[in-house]
């Protein structure tokens, strides 16, 4: 019985590049989630470069992922944003929880996106 109905599943893009760790950890991260994902490979065609370049701010680093058009980071971003709880409803695996103000007011000071 599932507590929480999965009908929301997010829009994942994870752009990628040839031979990269991190880009390898990021896909088997959203797999063990259960993840539909769209990979995007920098290098195949000119069309995806420029798309990446737009929409990162020409980032240096991959992976660079995107859930539902939100610019969330490279792989360590992934993480951070599953430490603090925030992933699994941005991905639409669970209801959203309440942060509350103070616990809301902190992470803005600290410039924690998440």
């Amino acid at each position: 019985m599932l507590l929480f109905e999965r009908t929301n599943m997010a829009d994942v893009v994870v752009y990628t590049n040839k031979g990269c760790p991190s880009c390898v950890n990021a896909k088997h991260y959203l797999d063990r989630k259960g993840v539909n994902y769209t990979e995007k490979k920098l290098g195949k065609s000119k069309k995806t470069d420029i798309e990446f370049s737009l929409r990162t701010n020409n980032a240096k680093q991959i992976p660079q992922i995107f859930i539902n058009d939100e610019w969330i980071g490279g792989f360590d971003d992934l993480v951070r944003y599953d430490k603090a709880g925030e992933l699994d409803w941005r991905l639409g695996l669970s209801a959203r929880k309440n942060v509350g103000f103070t616990k809301g007011i902190i992470r803005f000071l600290k410039g924690e996106k998440y």
